[in-house]
């Protein structure tokens, strides 16, 4: 039976990674981390899901410490905590989605409108957090690629 973190989020897909799959590396999530993806995806990503009333597509969530390193992310971030979903919605451009996640009473810790192309509905992905270490930040960037690699503006910027 799959272990499920909430009504529509499993453990499984939480910790899948094409990334680990391809490297052969275990990719997960102990009791801690299990903890701050459950409270991730009852907090954060179920209302989003409510609202839109579409399946959410995660492109990534947990990753441990090597997967983490595979993908070029900074050591310590919050995927390798499970406090963190690279996530989209099929037919919602990212844009809206990051707007509305700004927008809503949805308290979440970092969100950012990550590799999105101004004029490309459907470039990029959502990124959001909410940590446990605390109260949450309310911190929401978009990040687009420049010549020299990622550029983070602050707020959402479509």
């Amino acid at each position: 039976m799959t272990e499920m973190l909430s009504a529509h989020f499993s453990r499984a897909e939480f910790e899948h990674s094409a990334t680990a799959i391809a490297h052969g590396v275990p990719n997960v999530m102990g009791p801690v981390e299990c903890a701050s993806a459950r409270a991730l995806c009852f907090n954060v990503l179920e209302p989003i899901r409510a609202h839109f009333n579409r399946p959410i597509t995660l492109n990534s969530g947990f990753r441990c410490r090597a997967v983490n390193a595979l993908v070029g992310s900074k050591p310590g971030s919050q995927h390798e905590r499970g406090e963190a979903a690279d996530h989209e919605i099929e037919g919602i451009a990212n844009a809206e989605l990051a707007l509305w996640i700004l927008k809503s009473n949805v308290d979440f810790d970092q969100l950012i409108l990550e590799a999105y192309r101004p004029g490309v509905p459907n470039s990029g992905w959502v990124h959001v957090s909410r940590s446990n270490r605390g109260p949450q930040r309310g911190i929401a960037m978009t990040m687009t690629m420049g010549s020299h690699g990622p550029v983070y503006t602050q707020g959402i910027r479509p």
